[in-house]
């Protein structure tokens, strides 16, 4: 006999975005082939040169863990931490003497925290997001048993998700109640870009509300084009009044930062209270990671034109791969429908004009993890892939989609097109 799981235990499935990195595990033949793995967003990229610096530092006399003593940290966070993350919002030319930062294990902490906060445990008020939404929303929304409902949005032949309905949105707020609207302008998983005015109206319809308006800006300098810089604490009083304390933003160290496993993120708000109540509530958790915030807080005194130079540096590289990617993927498998770059650093792809209707993408991701490989160069290779079932709170959503997540070396990356179309073409001939 061995004792019993919770119920919430015995449902629990691997997150779908890390699937095929567990089938590739048990791979026989994993030894010789290598992986192209697309399925995470996790940066390979260097962190900021004064992170790095003091990094390397830790064990020296210009470390406060020379001595080998790594103490706790007040539960809000260092006062050098949280003048980083405050520090990177003033640099985007946005006022931040006004605004309250918590710093949290990572930006999935501080998403918790938000939605403790917002709705609360085990709730009847429901959270708003824009579906395809970030899958750590959906799963935190079946931990903490709060209602997850949503705003569709669908892509189409082009590879373009459709514009948001204003109007719906708002017809969704009246009907269904939430107390909370989470956006992500760069966005995760589409890739798409919530521009300025976009936020804008959506403030106002959050404001007239009387919600959240919530806003996850873990990709807010990876916008590509023309566009500019989108953010909630660009929305002025001017463009809609009444909108200071209704603002939360989830910030990061994992991408622009490229520093995924500092696990260093922090919960910014222009409401006093619910800053106040956040520190309370994460007392539980005693505080971040105390070499994490130390690592981090370097970027509390560099200056803002520096801090420009890394952000184009790290759009640069973005745009340079990710526009080629979507072309050469297309021309190697024309037909497919791959989303166009805007943000973030994700390609949609949708295989349903290439595939019968009883196609599911989870087997051929599978397929690719656990036998199917393609040879480029005298070197076996295959192709990890996140569907984006993940994504939809309706399972049967996203059959014929996969995210593709541009985390790898460029050469890995330049390579992916046609790995991709071989593995697809043998997944194809074997189901024949």
């Amino acid at each position: 006999m061995t004792p019993k799981l919770s119920e919430h235990y015995e449902k629990r499935k691997p997150s779908a975005i890390r699937q095929a990195q567990i089938t590739f595990s048990k791979r026989e033949d994993k030894d010789q082939i290598k992986v192209i793995n697309l399925a995470i967003g996790n940066v390979s990229l260097p962190m900021h040169p004064a992170m790095q610096s003091r990094l390397r530092a830790l064990g020296t006399s210009e470390s406060p863990f020379e001595g080998g003593i790594v103490k706790y940290t007040p539960s809000v966070g260092t006062d050098e931490c949280r003048d980083a993350f405050l520090n990177i919002i003033h640099s985007e030319g946005f006022e931040s003497d006004y605004l309250n930062c918590v710093v949290t294990d990572g930006g999935s902490q501080a998403m918790e925290l938000m939605m403790l906060g917002v709705c609360g445990p085990n709730s009847s008020i429901p959270m708003l997001l824009l579906e395809p939404a970030y899958t750590n929303y959906i799963e935190f929304g079946k931990r903490l048993s709060i209602p997850i409902i949503a705003a569709k949005r669908t892509i189409n032949d082009i590879g373009r998700f459709n514009e948001l309905d204003f109007q719906k949105i708002s017809n969704i707020i009246d009907t269904k109640k939430p107390n909370g609207l989470v956006v992500i302008p760069g966005d995760n998983p589409t890739g798409q870009f919530l521009n300025q005015e976009m936020l804008v109206k959506l403030a106002l319809i959050c404001v007239e509300k009387d919600i959240w308006f919530i806003s996850d800006e873990a990709y807010r300098q990876l916008y590509y084009g023309s566009a500019e810089v989108s953010s909630i604490w660009k929305v002025s009083e001017k463009q809609v009044p009444g909108i200071k304390g209704h603002r939360i933003s989830i910030e990061s160290s994992s991408k622009i930062w490229n520093a995924c496993g500092l696990r260093i993120g922090a919960l910014v708000t222009d409401n006093r209270e619910f800053h106040a109540k956040t520190v309370s509530e994460y007392t539980t958790n005693l505080c971040a990671n105390a070499i994490g915030q130390y690592i981090f807080g370097a970027l509390a005194s560099i200056p803002t034109e520096k801090l420009h130079d890394w952000y184009n540096r790290q759009r640069d590289y973005y745009a340079n791969i990710m526009f080629p990617l979507r072309r050469n993927i297309i021309e190697a498998l024309p037909g497919l429908i791959v989303t166009h770059p805007e943000a973030a650093i994700y390609l949609v792809a949708d295989f349903r004009n290439l595939v019968s209707v009883d196609f599911n993408v989870l087997d051929f991701i599978h397929f690719c993890a656990f036998e199917g490989s393609a040879e480029v160069d005298g070197i076996l290779y295959t192709v990890l892939l996140a569907p984006m079932n993940g994504f939809y709170l309706d399972d049967n959503i996203g059959r014929t989609q996969v995210r593709i997540a541009i985390v790898e070396s460029p050469d890995l990356i330049n390579k992916t097109p046609l790995v991709l179309a071989e593995l697809f073409k043998m997944y194809c001939q074997n189901l024949n």
